[in-house]
């Protein structure tokens, strides 16, 4: 009998000091989490320097790199990826009408105007009757390359259109000839076209300096369906603690100096901007 008690009181003592090893590894843990976002290669930089800080945080940041636009929405709506950052609102409004997707933007990134590029001319002033123009073929890219050559009185387009085709060209004095490309293609181009319209990270891939361009886009309080973001599957994940994070990483002055350097002053932080 007395074995027994001897025995209970022993596990009594040692009881606590289990518990309280328990509860102390719990406390002094941290969860890390891992997130898969999808980028255009030519943002690796700026989200290499995200992940980087990210890290200290908790939050591993998985880069799943791409290099046209066709998949990084595919690859969120597959669960492939859990966020991607490449494309702006109207990109986003025509993938989801298109594919019956509800992506969401859940972060502001940078706006980059479009700028049109020749190896040939210096001057749109320079384009001669029957020239070709390469421009992206998605709907909103082309859209927005189409209204930069009307900003520059090229062409004249049908009024009311948010995302304007070739179709949608209303007055072509010049008879200039269009070929619609994948917008990764536009920058290749040019050795065969007299102009091209190329979006900026496009532009940044190819090397092209913004200071050689013959056009650019104007930014106004009209350019709010270019602004670029973050993008995660449905409205729900707005709420996501993680992502919110990742969200206010992008969103310093740390970012925009990096985005400063690397688009060689061609890009603006969006987060800040008042359209």
């Amino acid at each position: 009998m007395k074995f027994w008690k001897k025995a209970i009181l022993t596990f009594a003592l040692i009881l606590p000091v289990f518990v309280l090893a328990a509860c102390g590894k719990s406390a002094s843990s941290t969860k890390n989490t891992t997130v898969k976002v999808g980028i255009m290669s030519t943002d690796k930089e700026i989200w290499t320097d995200i992940q980087s800080r990210l890290k200290k945080q908790g939050v591993t940041i998985k880069l799943v790199q791409f290099t046209d636009y066709n998949q990084p929405n595919q690859a969120l709506e597959d669960g492939d990826i859990q966020l991607n950052a490449f494309q702006h609102h109207n990109f986003l409004d025509n993938w989801n009408k298109k594919h019956n997707t509800k992506i969401v933007d859940i972060g502001a990134t940078y706006i980059g105007p479009m700028r049109a590029y020749s190896n040939k001319i210096k001057s749109l002033k320079d384009v001669k009757n029957g020239d070709q123009i390469s421009v992206p073929n998605d709907p909103s890219n082309e859209g927005r390359a189409l209204q930069l050559l009307a900003q520059n009185g090229l062409l004249t387009l049908k009024k009311g259109v948010a995302s304007p085709t070739i179709r949608d060209i209303t007055e072509n004095k010049l008879n200039l000839k269009f070929t619609e490309l994948d917008a990764a293609q536009t920058a290749r181009s040019l050795n065969d076209v007299a102009v091209a319209v190329v979006n900026n990270d496009i532009a940044a891939a190819a090397n092209l300096k913004p200071a050689n361009a013959i056009a650019v886009e104007k930014i106004t309080k009209a350019s709010k369906p270019w602004v670029n973001f973050i993008a995660a599957k449905s409205a729900k994940d707005k709420d996501n603690a993680t992502y919110k994070k990742i969200v206010k990483a992008y969103q310093t002055q740390r970012t925009a100096d990096l985005l400063k350097k690397v688009y060689k002053g061609s890009t603006l932080p969006a987060w800040n901007y008042k359209f």
